[in-house]
């Protein structure tokens, strides 16, 4: 079984989303009644926010503010989704968040999907999250992206050499195009949301379902598939 996970690291849905998928995901492979087939996971990218300068950044309230109608409204939508997320287990300081363009954070996920297992790639995706809706960092400025590539990612040479490794990264074309198709494949899918789960290329689950939707559909997947 192949899941494809369509999301980006500024959604708050898709942090959500990923602790119940997580969930799901450790009952059907780990349970006494766990599914026989190999699961195959890979993250893809999906931009929110494609527009957001690469250059500079703004607090995530005020950007909330003017896209949802007033401070107001926005306080409110943070509220929200701050009580959702605590809920499973997550602690959002959105009131401290930095809007960012997160096309680098997608050329590292890439470059950590084809290098490393999906264990990796997953706990740089935490790590990115974390950061972004925990911690207030900019995701779209490449020496904080490094910072969290040298903490998170596996690397035989010595911190300072794998960081310059990640800065000649960022520095090449190295990614570019598998990304932006990965987002061209998105549109083609039909996909105008995130978090989106495309199992098999065949069947989507769109959105953070909860745990036990998530568990549902993947037992019926693998009945289907034996």
């Amino acid at each position: 079984m192949q899941i494809e996970i369509w999301s980006d690291v500024v959604c708050p849905w898709c942090f959500i989303g990923k602790r119940r998928f997580e969930a799901a995901l450790e009952k059907v492979t780990t349970s006494p009644d766990a599914i026989a087939q190999p699961i195959e996971i890979i993250y893809r990218a999906y931009q929110l926010d494609p527009t957001a300068p690469t250059n500079s950044s703004a607090p995530v309230r005020e950007v909330y503010a003017k896209k949802f109608g007033g401070t107001e409204r926005a306080d409110k939508i943070i509220a929200q989704l701050t009580e959702t997320a605590a809920q499973d287990g997550i602690e959002f300081r959105m009131d401290i968040g930095q809007r960012s363009n997160t096309i680098l954070a997608h050329r590292l996920m890439w470059w950590t999907g084809v290098n490393h297992d999906f264990q990796v790639q997953s706990s740089l995706k935490e790590a990115l999250l974390n950061a972004y809706f925990t911690d207030g960092v900019n995701v779209g400025d490449s020496e904080q992206l490094i910072s969290i590539g040298v903490r998170t990612i596996p690397h035989e040479v010595d911190d300072a050499e794998f960081a310059e490794f990640l800065r000649a990264f960022f520095a090449s074309d190295a990614g570019k195009g598998e990304v932006a198709e990965e987002l061209a494949t998105a549109i083609s899918h039909g996909i105008t949301g995130v978090p989106t789960y495309v199992i098999n290329g065949q069947w989507s689950i769109p959105g953070a379902q909860d745990a036990e939707t998530f568990e549902r559909v993947l037992r019926r997947t693998a009945e289907r598939s034996a």
